[in-house]
């Protein structure tokens, strides 16, 4: 025998009581104007303050300007009368004065007559989920030594480029002897060898360019809206600044080289690597230490 829950009116009001003092989660009654009614005891524990004037804080006024469509449009969704859709996310600014992550969902409340006069709705923290979230977005798209995204990361951003017809060049960056570096003075050097690199890369190129660690060595920068002739003054740059420094790493001092290359970005991901990985052999066979641009467009930096 199945036993039905039907509550008093004031059995439910007794329930929502409990409910609403003892959750996380806060419950927001608001008028046809969004304008806040009612808000539970985790309105204010969540940060948030509510004033003591006459006139009620709007809910879209707690909501960061860049999302307050999305939560309008959720809210008027529910005083429509549809059914309650997806949890909406969105970015607050608490009494704290910090960005804070919620979710959100309503429904619509309605009298007697069935007239829709109100909404009822529920919000909830998110921080930890998407801190959760960028944790395992840089788990998958960042190169832990040197902080670089990887190339995974490298190929999505590429693939996006050339959908959406942005112009741009290629860099393959490779550092010269590496094995060697790591054979002579060990992986722990080798190591440093990356980072210094980066750093390097960092410091030298602009704030739009992409820079990657694609492989052992090997390192891609995507230098977007630039062209062949701009893409060979900044990369020539780094070769050239590069093999005038001697670097401390590890107990010895010595000079850092890196072959380059540089392929206009095309309309295929494939060749576009190709062109650059060619150039990148050429340098490499030429002696090292030097920039090639594609269809045999040598600066030597020698």
């Amino acid at each position: 025998m199945t036993m039905g829950m039907n509550f008093t009116v004031q059995e439910t009001s007794a329930l929502y009581g409990l409910l609403a003092d003892s959750s996380s989660d806060v419950i927001l009654k608001t008028d046809r104007e969004g304008f806040i009614v009612h808000a539970s005891p985790a309105f204010e524990r969540l940060g948030f303050r509510i004033p003591g004037s006459l006139i009620s804080p709007n809910l879209l006024d707690i909501v960061e300007s860049s999302h307050r469509d999305i939560v309008s449009r959720a809210l008027s969704d529910a005083l429509d009368g549809r059914e309650p859709g997806k949890w909406v996310e969105f970015p607050a600014v608490t009494a704290d004065e910090r960005q804070h992550w919620f979710e959100i969902q309503a429904r619509a409340l309605r009298d007697e007559g069935g007239e829709i006069y109100g909404a009822l709705s529920i919000m909830r923290s998110i921080d930890e989920r998407r801190q959760l979230k960028d944790q395992l977005f840089a788990a998958t798209y960042t190169d832990p030594l040197t902080g670089l995204t990887n190339r995974a990361a490298f190929i999505s951003m590429l693939e996006h480029m050339i959908e959406s017809n942005m112009d741009g060049c290629l860099a393959l960056f490779s550092i010269d002897f590496f094995r060697t570096i790591n054979m002579k003075y060990g992986q722990s050097t080798g190591d440093e060898v990356l980072q210094v690199f980066a750093e390097l890369l960092r410091e030298m190129l602009r704030a739009e360019d992409i820079i990657s660690r694609i492989g052992s060595e090997r390192f891609a920068v995507l230098l977007p809206r630039t062209s062949t002739e701009q893409a060979q003054a900044i990369c020539h740059r780094v070769v050239t600044t590069l093999a005038e420094l001697r670097q401390k790493v590890g107990e010895s001092r010595f000079a850092i080289t890196a072959s380059a290359s540089i392929a206009h970005i095309g309309d295929n991901l494939d060749r576009t690597i190709e062109r650059a990985e060619l150039a990148l052999f050429c340098a490499k066979a030429k002696g090292r230490n030097r920039l090639e641009l594609e269809k045999e467009r040598p600066v030597a930096t020698h």
